[in-house]
This record gives C-alpha cells, sequence and structure tokens, in this order.
C-alpha cells in the first residue's frame, strides 16, 4: 500500500480520546477484502466532556484571540504538513473506504490541502462593515462561535474534515471532529497532523462507534454551533437534538439527484458526465448524479451509449491503478445496495446494463457491487425516489419541457442538478426552475473549491467550501461608538431625570 505504515493499524488502535471501555471497540475493515485493517478503541461520553472541556480552554486563554493574519500562517502550516503527508494520506483513505487511489490522489487529498490553504488566504482579508448612523457609528465585528463539532460521513474524510475545520478555525473557533465509524482512520490522521502545527487542543477527534458520542456534542452547553454530514434522517435527529439547547446548525444531507437530457444535448458529452456523476465514488455520494431524465426522442441513442460504457468499467480493489470502481464501504452498506437491486427488478425496471465483479480470489470477500443502469424507470418507483448510494443509475423517459421539470422537483431532496442542452436559454431556464442548490449546465463539476457548497429542501442548509462559509462559523457583533457629531439618542426624560445627582 504504498508509503503507509501499516504496522500502526495492527491489533487494537488508540487515539487521543480512546477510552478504556471494551463495549467502545469497533473494527474497521479493508472493504476491498473483508479484512480488519484494525480495532479502534473508541471514545464515550466523558471522552467528549474530556474534550469539550480542552477546546473550551483553548479558545478562551488563546485562540479566539490570535488576529486573522496569526490563524492565517498556521493554517498554511497545516496545509504544508498534509502536503508532506500525501502519499500516506492517499494510501490510508484507499485502504480504509475503499475508493480508487486515482481518485484519492486527484480529488480527496488535494483537496483537503487546498481547502486549509483557501481559508488561510480569505480571513486576514474579510472586509469590516462601519454604518455612519449619525452621532454613532456602528462597527459589526464578527466574532467565532467558541467550541463547534463537525459531525461527518464515511464517504469523503478528507473533504469533509477539511471543509469543516478550516473555515471554523480560520474565524477563530476551536473544532472537535467525530469521523464515521466504517472509514475513521483519514479523519484521524488528518486531525493530528493538522493539531501539530497548532496551539494544543484547537482541533481534535473522538472516535466512536453508535450514537452516544454524536449526541453528547450536540447537547453539549460549551458546543456553540454544530456542522453535520449525513443521511436526512440523521440530520433530522441531529435538528431535534440542537433544537433543545438551541445550538445553530449547517446540514449538509441526502440527494436524488438528477440530470435532465434534452433530444439537441451533445449526447456523447451527456454519457460522459452520467458516467462521471453516477459511479464515480462508487456513488457514494450526496451529490451523485443517481437520476437520468432522458427526452424521448433521444432515449434510446442514450442509452445504448450509456451501456457500453458501463460494461466498460473496471470493478476491484482501490488499490489497482486500472480500477474505476472500487468496494462499497461496509458489508451492511452492500446488502441495503444488493436489496434495491432486487427492489428495482420487483417494481418493473429493466436492469440495462452492469458492469463485471472482480474475479480475482483474493476479492471474493470485499464488498463489491456491480454498476447497474437500470431503464423502464418510472416517477414512482422507489428507486427513482429514495437515496441509493451506490453505483446505482435510472433513467426516466419525458416528453415535455414541464414534464421534466415536475419529474426533478418530485424527491424530498434538492442538492444538485444538471442539464445538458445546446439551447442557453432553455438551460438557464431550466437553472431557476429546478428546486436545488448547485446546478451545472453542459457539466457535472459537482465541488469546485469557492462555490457554495449545500443544498435545498431535505437535502439540509448552510453553504461549504467558500466565502460565505466564514458566516456561517462566525456571528455578527455590533459595537456602537459616539461619533462626536449630535447628541446620541436616548431617552427624552432622562435629562431632568439625572439632573443635578
Amino acid at each position: 500500500m504504498g508509503s503507509i505504515d501499516l504496522k500502526k493499524y495492527d491489533s487494537i488502535s488508540r487515539f487521543t480520546w480512546s477510552s478504556d471501555n471494551p463495549s467502545h471497540q469497533f473494527d474497521v475493515h479493508n472493504p476491498a477484502t473483508g479484512e480488519v485493517i484494525t480495532t479502534v478503541q473508541g471514545g464515550g461520553v466523558e471522552q467528549v466532556q474530556q474534550a469539550v472541556d480542552l477546546a473550551q480552554k483553548a479558545y478562551q486563554n488563546d485562540w479566539r484571540w490570535r488576529s486573522p493574519r496569526d490563524r492565517s500562517i498556521l493554517l498554511l502550516r497545516a496545509a504544508d504538513n498534509l502536503e508532506a503527508h500525501f502519499e500516506e494520506l492517499s494510501h490510508l483513505l484507499c485502504l480504509e473506504n475503499g475508493k480508487p487511489i486515482s481518485q484519492a490522489k486527484e480529488g480527496d487529498i488535494p483537496f483537503v490541502i487546498n481547502i486549509f490553504r483557501y481559508f488561510a488566504s480569505l480571513v486576514d482579508k474579510l472586509p469590516h462593515e462601519l454604518y455612519d448612523q449619525g452621532a454613532l457609528y456602528s462597527h459589526i465585528q464578527r466574532e467565532p462561535y467558541g467550541v463547534v463539532a463537525g459531525i461527518i460521513p464515511f464517504n469523503w474524510p478528507p473533504i469533509h474534515v477539511g471543509g469543516k475545520s478550516a473555515p471554523a478555525l480560520a474565524m477563530g473557533n476551536t473544532i472537535i471532529i467525530k469521523p464515521g465509524e466504517q472509514a475513521p482512520l483519514t479523519a484521524l490522521r488528518i486531525v493530528e497532523l493538522v493539531a501539530e502545527v497548532l496551539p494544543y487542543g484547537v482541533i481534535q477527534a473522538v472516535p466512536a462507534i453508535g450514537i452516544d458520542v454524536p449526541q453528547a456534542l450536540v447537547t453539549h452547553p460549551n458546543v456553540r454551533k454544530v456542522s453535520f454530514t449525513g443521511s436526512t434522517r440523521a440530520g433530522a435527529a441531529v435538528s431535534k437534538l440542537a433544537a433543545d439547547s438551541i445550538t445553530p446548525l449547517s446540514l449538509e444531507l441526502g440527494g436524488k439527484n438528477c440530470l435532465i437530457v434534452f433530444e439537441d444535448a451533445d449526447m456523447d458529452l451527456a454519457v460522459r458526465n452520467i458516467i462521471d456523476g453516477g459511479y464515480f465514488n462508487q456513488g457514494e455520494a450526496c451529490t451523485a448524479s443517481s437520476r437520468v431524465l432522458a427526452q424521448r426522442t433521444v432515449h434510446d441513442t442514450l442509452v445504448a451509449k450509456l451501456s457500453k460504457a458501463v460494461k466498460r468499467l473496471v470493478v476491484g480493489d482501490g488499490a489497482n491503478e486500472a480500477t474505476h470502481v472500487g468496494p462499497l464501504v461496509t458489508k451492511v452498506h452492500q446488502q441495503k445496495v444488493l436489496e434495491y437491486l432486487e427492489i428495482g427488478i420487483k417494481e418493473g425496471a429493466k436492469i440495462e446494463a452492469q458492469a463485471a465483479l472482480p474475479t480475482d480470489p483474493k476479492l471474493a470477500n470485499g464488498y463489491y457491487v456491480q454498476p447497474t443502469l437500470f431503464t423502464n424507470v418510472t416517477r414512482d418507483m422507489r428507486i427513482a425516489k429514495e437515496e441509493i448510494f451506490g453505483p446505482v443509475v435510472t433513467v426516466n423517459v419525458f416528453d415535455t419541457y414541464e414534464e421534466a421539470i415536475s419529474i426533478a422537483n418530485e424527491p424530498e431532496y434538492g442538492l444538485v442538478a444538471a442539464v445538458f442542452s445546446r439551447d442557453h436559454e432553455k438551460c438557464l431556464r431550466t437553472a431557476r426552475e429546478v428546486d436545488v442548490g448547485m446546478f451545472f449546465v453542459n457539466n457535472y463539476s459537482r465541488s469546485v473549491l469557492g462555490s457554495p457548497f449545500g443544498g435545498a429542501k431535505h437535502s439540509g442548509y448552510g453553504r461549504e467550501h467558500t466565502i460565505e462559509t466564514l458566516h456561517e462559523y462566525s456571528r455578527p457583533k455590533s459595537i456602537r461608538i459616539p461619533s462626536g457629531i449630535g447628541k446620541v439618542p436616548g431617552w427624552g426624560k432622562l435629562d431632568e431625570l439625572v439632573a443635578e445627582l
């Protein structure tokens, strides 16, 4: 596995906030083979309390008082430290998550490095607001919340850790990361590397299995902001917990994203982006283009091209450079996706094309699912409405523009949509009428650093990866100062009340 030192992950692995309770242990598997990489000694509620106490101390005594310039310099050093461990992080991610090593090296690891540099470059350049209100000047100061909790899933650990910690730290918060238990090692290592160059306690991570640790983080009175990425159902549960303590939230949740292909589209371009959007990262992405809406006049042509491309996908161990689609992250998730394939068949959909499973006996116990293309799909089918989170793409037929918009807006989700057409006015109209947080015209570039990332409807609220994110991790404070021009407004009776005291 390249330059990664696997000895570190033999037997039981302990981290800063590991408990001594055997019930907090959980196994992390290599999804390519099903073998156990290590047993993580996780933490519990007691460790959350200790981590929050340390984060609060680091915030109050040090980090919040650092100048934006000082924080920027340290975040740049953190990025350099991550870059120095590029190979280690890439191979570790491939090992525990299953994604192809090429995707780790081209996407996840460069992104986490660059997002620290991005927010480091912004934080000391934010404009300050000053309002001339006659007798008063009102200065608007943006202040950090304090201790922030970042709860992340398994599918893009580096991107999620960076997407939450870099802006939070840039604005003067301290942060505690709770990584997804299915693939926590890369996230934990990133936190370790960033912590090496920051003051003690500014960034931490608590590995854990189950709901006790995230629940303790969300409800802790000294956790003043929570950023959560995960399923819509889990996000709803987090919202209920946060409501009791009036804790501000950012939620990046599920998606059932559509890619609309009109009859005047460039078919080859559409196919290229459907394959990218639907099967990249094994389809384990809230942004996956899992629904294709094809105009009837070009449906057959599009499906024929898609079928050929799907059958060319190479499924296998992500460590193999030839692999296009790796295993799913766990056995449980593999079984869930396989159940959706059965559901689709029972509902009357047709499996139009599938890629072959790996034949290497060493991979026989891996968590693989054949990349699948469904046709004969109707809008009422579960596979057309529910988030599958695997390498499964469905194709719906539509006749009119209005029908396409209706189908696109039907699910509860509103994360991503795309349109393919040579008619730019139609593309722009579609972008306005489809209710999503991100919309792509003749492309499916789902994550571009500097553009707001987030959804609408049940896909959550808040925006990541952009300058606006700095406002997600800060709040405005109005500081009013007499200008020396005129009388400061006040109660008209004050002169007589305080005269000759």
